[in-house]
Order: C-alpha cells, then structure tokens, then sequence
C-alpha cells in the first residue's frame, strides 16, 4: 500500500470536510467543460478526479445541471468584480466608463472560456436557479447604472437605458464569442484589449447624443 497516496486522499478529504468540496466541484467541472463540453461527464466522474467518493458531491448538488448552475453563479459575480473594478480610477466621463466596461468585459471572456461558455450556454431553470439569474441581473446592472448615469449629464441619449445596454452588450458579447469560438482573428499589430476598445468606442458613438 503506497502510505503517500492514502496521506493524501485522507488530508483531501478533511479538508473538503471543513468546507472546500464545492469550490473544487466547481473549479472541477469548469476544467471537463474544457476538455469534454457541458454534456459528456457526470458528477461522479467529478468526484473521482478530485478524489472523493462519488456520493460526496451530491452534499452540495442535486445533479450535474446544479453544478453547472453554480459555475455560471460565480462567474458572473467574477465578472461583476472585474468590471467593477476596470471603473475604480476612471474620472467622471460616461462614455469612458462604458468603454472600460467593454474592454474589460472581453478580458475576462477571453481569459476565461470554458466559465463563459457555462453563463451563457447554459439553459437554466430560473426558479430553481434564482442565485443565477440574479447573479446574471447584477452584472448587467453595472451596465446599466453606467449608461443612466451618462444619461443624467447629458452624454447619452434619452432613451430606454436598458435597451441602449442591450446595444452596447450585444457588441462585447458578440466579440467574445467570435474570438473565444476562433472564428475571429485579431488584426496584425492589434490586441484583443484595442479591438474591444475600438468596437466598444463605436457602440458609445451611437449611444451619445
């Protein structure tokens, strides 16, 4: 019997025991995301590959659409942090506010695409999944707010600030998925970062008044 590998599962197993298991069920299947799609594992195979029984998992999760339910949940409060974040040192200009969103937005689809697939090629059942959902609403909240406010001072058109969030969404988005599905190749001399920047700058133009 080889001592290391029993040491090892035992401290793994207290270890989840003490509250870590659904961290590493999540960070677990977003790693099968990549590597098999949404569809072709289950939570035992999770399990396995984190070393746990195959019962251990169902402590946190129902099933596997749960799982996946969870992932979707932390990646958009990731995402709400970074683009919260990308907005701390920008003065009080709207319009730049927006296109920091957007760039921002890109880089953490980009540096994260198996967790973007999982947010928004999930179908979610909305009233089993309401953390979802509202996870989903406050992260496109900030774009919103972002645009009201731009609306207060006059920099962006007097119109309906969601729909207008919509436009200036469906841009990034669109782009996230075209570079993340490699459907899309990023100009010679140019990064992902400038050409979020640019179609983001395009996007406000039409937003402005």
């Amino acid at each position: 019997m080889d001592l290391r590998k029993v040491t090892k599962s035992m401290n793994s197993k207290k270890t989840y025991h003490h509250g870590d298991l659904r961290q590493a069920l999540i960070e677990e299947a977003i790693a099968l995301v990549a590597e098999q799609g949404m569809s072709n594992w289950s939570l035992r195979e999770v399990a396995r590959r984190i070393g746990v029984s195959h019962t251990a998992p169902y402590r946190h999760f129902t099933d596997r659409d749960a799982l996946l339910a969870a992932v979707a949940e932390r990646g958009f409060q990731k995402m709400s942090q970074f683009l919260r974040a990308s907005l701390v040192e920008i003065p009080n200009r709207h319009s730049q506010k927006l296109q920091a969103i957007g760039v921002a937005y890109v880089q953490y689809a980009i540096a994260h695409p198996s967790e973007y697939e999982v947010m928004f090629r999930y179908q979610k059942n909305e009233p089993q999944h309401s953390a979802l959902t509202e996870a989903a609403n406050q992260t496109f909240a900030i774009l919103v707010d972002v645009i009201e406010k731009g609306q207060e001072n006059g920099e962006f058109r007097q119109e309906n600030p969601t729909e207008l969030a919509c436009v200036s969404w469906s841009l990034v988005h669109g782009l996230s998925m075209l570079l993340i599905d490699g459907r899309l190749n990023v100009p010679e001399n140019s990064t992902p970062e400038a050409l979020a920047g640019f179609i983001a700058q395009i996007g406000i133009e039409g937003l402005k008044t």
